[in-house]
């Protein structure tokens, strides 16, 4: 009698151990599920997405930024930049940028702070109805993100790394304005290998002299030139 209750005891358990093994494999087979169903972006080119370790048609590196559930509002990297015919001038902005830039350069953040309230009045004070309609929600869309990235500039004196996380995601959305509008400036794009993996060290300048607004004197000729703009 004591055998058969062993032996039930003994059944019991192996029998509670083999459901415990195959949920725990039924949970890694969805998971695995899950992982294949789930879209990555890459950190350079957030408009390219793919599976996991991926890699991103533009520049080569791996899809590693998961991408969250869509809403409604249409982000920046969704837009199709193209080119306006308005009579609509962006020099004010830019040199407010430039402006921005440089007191980064200089690792002066509470000058840098002062800058991006410039910036953002720029962009808040630009004259936008003379841009053709089709266009005015691309307009839209890339300088509300941009005001959203000043803002943060603005408001965080004595915070530098934050104040360049933002001027990267802003130098992205200055690119952005000049693809759209002509500007009569001679700028650059510069680029800076060292500063976030490589991922977003972009930055537009007004000279050919390499001033990194992203380490300031602690490398502050670190990078080149990309391209014209």
């Amino acid at each position: 009698m004591k055998n058969l209750v062993k032996l039930g005891l003994l059944s019991l358990v192996l029998t509670i151990a083999s459901c415990k093994d195959n949920k725990e494999n039924a949970s890694d087979d969805n998971k695995e599920m899950v992982a294949d169903n789930e879209l990555y972006s890459c950190q350079m080119h957030p408009e390219v997405t793919g599976k996991k370790r991926d890699t991103c048609t533009e520049c080569g590196m791996k899809l590693t930024e998961k991408v969250s559930e869509r809403d409604e509002t249409v982000s920046v990297q969704e837009l199709e930049i193209v080119k306006s015919k308005a009579d609509f001038s962006i020099d004010l902005i830019l040199d407010k940028y430039i402006n921005l830039k440089n007191k980064l350069a200089a690792d002066d953040s509470k000058a840098a702070a002062a800058a991006g309230m410039e910036l953002e009045r720029a962009i808040k004070g630009a004259k936008s109805d003379v841009i053709e309609k089709e266009l005015q929600n691309q307009y839209t869309t890339i300088t509300k993100a941009a005001i959203e990235e000043t803002t943060i500039i603005a408001t965080n004196s004595g915070k530098i790394a934050d104040q360049r996380k933002q001027f990267a995601a802003l130098s992205q959305n200055m690119t952005y304005l000049i693809q759209m509008f002509d500007t009569d400036k001679k700028l650059y794009q510069d680029y800076c290998p060292m500063y976030n993996h490589g991922k977003n060290g972009y930055w537009i300048s007004e000279v050919k002299d390499i001033k990194n607004p992203y380490y300031g004197a602690e490398m502050l000729t670190c990078g080149g030139i990309s391209k014209e703009l």
